[in-house]
């Protein structure tokens, strides 16, 4: 995936109002641009860090800029724009990058399914078997190349887990696909540090059937694409 425009260089002074960031160009400017992103961000959004930007010419848009891209402690590329993760995914399966999902007649993305949800994409072979896939975005690292999902807690993430699970039981493939949008992660885990819940509800269906796997995507200015499986780590759950 081939960025629609040449990003621009900046450096974030702050990220404010969940959806805003002010941002220093190089000639000294700031300009508030849209951050397309409604998490917490955890570690992708350090003072001073060097972002890129994409900018619109559309003039119906109330913010020109975009936030794409932030630096990670002054080593790694983070993609911090969650709309690019489902296309990502579906590039690499339709292209055949992602071994465990290929061999499929059909690619569909959003269909609904579960209770009021959208499956992000369902794939259907020529007999007429259909496999689930969920994608889910991870840009948190916190050490020696451990990424985490989620960055806050997510009640919505959970219920995701176990309407996966449902397919399973009702005779479909279900899969759990974590787009590492994080140059300096190379496995994956659930934060069971930041939601336990979660953590457990992931155990719970990968003891019943749901599959997970993870791929990470390479970073640079001008693209992004999915290029490797990274291994995923079952969470250490402690009682407390």
């Amino acid at each position: 995936m081939k960025f629609p425009t040449p990003l621009i260089e900046g450096k974030l002074l702050k990220r404010y109002k969940r959806f805003l960031s002010d941002i220093e160009l190089p000639n000294g400017d700031v300009v508030v641009a849209h951050c397309p992103n409604t998490g917490s961000m955890k570690r992708c959004k350090q003072d001073d860090a060097r972002v890129w930007l994409s900018k619109s010419d559309n003039p119906k848009r109330k913010l020109a800029y975009t936030w794409e891209l932030v630096e990670v402690d002054g080593l790694h590329l983070a993609c911090i724009n969650t709309g690019y993760p489902n296309k990502l995914v579906g590039e690499a399966i339709a292209n055949g990058v992602v071994k465990e999902l290929t061999g499929y007649a059909e690619q569909k993305a959003e269909v609904k399914y579960g209770e009021k949800s959208r499956i992000d994409w369902l794939l259907t072979s020529g007999d007429g078997r259909k496999c689930y896939v969920e994608v889910k975005n991870v840009t948190l690292l916190e050490e020696d190349g451990l990424g985490y999902f989620p960055d806050a807690v997510t009640d919505r993430g959970r219920k995701h887990l176990y309407e996966l699970a449902k397919m399973v039981e009702e005779g479909h493939r279900a899969v759990m696909f974590f787009c590492v949008s994080h140059t300096g992660i190379s496995s994956v885990t659930p934060a069971a540090h930041i939601d336990k819940k979660y953590a457990q509800a992931f155990v719970e269906v990968v003891g019943k059937g749901v599959e997970v796997i993870a791929y990470q995507v390479a970073i640079d200015s001008q693209e992004m694409k999915v290029v490797r499986s990274v291994p995923v780590v079952m969470p250490e759950l402690i009682d407390s």
